[in-house]
């Protein structure tokens, strides 16, 4: 598996993806939007080859960004976060990981970036499952930004392709995508 071409991983991931969490009907999105179908990503990151497939492809995608640290918003990064560590570490191009809470804590250090100390020297990389506004990527950008830090990239599984990308950019970031929801919708 560790030797899976990209154009390999990809389409197995594709195949995940589309059997396992894509669902037609009627769904309301986290942005409060209505859809007549909803990308469940966490059935296929919460699973080892799932988890293991989103690693290998996400430190694909941003490898000429030389990045130093990679993680997100929990929840929908926390999978990914932790086989990126692991999959870094097998590859022997270790990278920090971290995870973003949804508020600071009340308690010990106050913290909303979780994990090793991050600087302004580090190329950072914010990750999350599925993109529609980009709010979860904003709310990631602006908890680095209080540490005095920017990340290069952001990168998701899936963009729903619903203002993410413009939302990023306006933030003077790029979103990078392994796939877009268009390619989920043709049958």
């Amino acid at each position: 598996m560790l030797n899976m071409s990209v154009a390999d991983c990809r389409k197995r991931l594709f195949s995940l993806i589309k059997t396992q969490a894509f669902f037609k009907g009627d769904f309301t999105l986290s942005s409060g939007k209505k859809s007549n179908y909803y990308l469940d990503a966490r059935l296929v990151t919460l699973s080892a080859e799932g988890a293991f497939l989103c690693g290998k492809l996400m430190r694909e995608l941003v490898a000429d960004r030389k990045p130093t640290a990679i993680g997100g918003p929990t929840l929908g990064a926390d999978p990914m976060v932790g086989a990126i560590g692991a999959v870094s570490f097998l590859e022997q191009q270790p990278v920090k990981t971290f995870i973003i809470r949804k508020e600071a804590k009340g308690h010990g250090k106050g913290r909303m970036v979780e994990g090793p100390e991050l600087t302004p020297a580090d190329r950072i990389i914010v990750i999350d499952d599925v993109a529609t506004t980009g709010k979860a990527f904003i709310h990631s950008i602006e908890a680095l930004a209080q540490d005095g830090l920017k990340p290069v990239a952001c990168v998701c599984i899936i963009d729903r392709q619903d203002g993410a990308r413009e939302a990023v950019a306006a933030r003077g970031v790029e979103l990078i995508s392994i796939f877009t929801a268009t390619e989920f919708l043709k049958d």
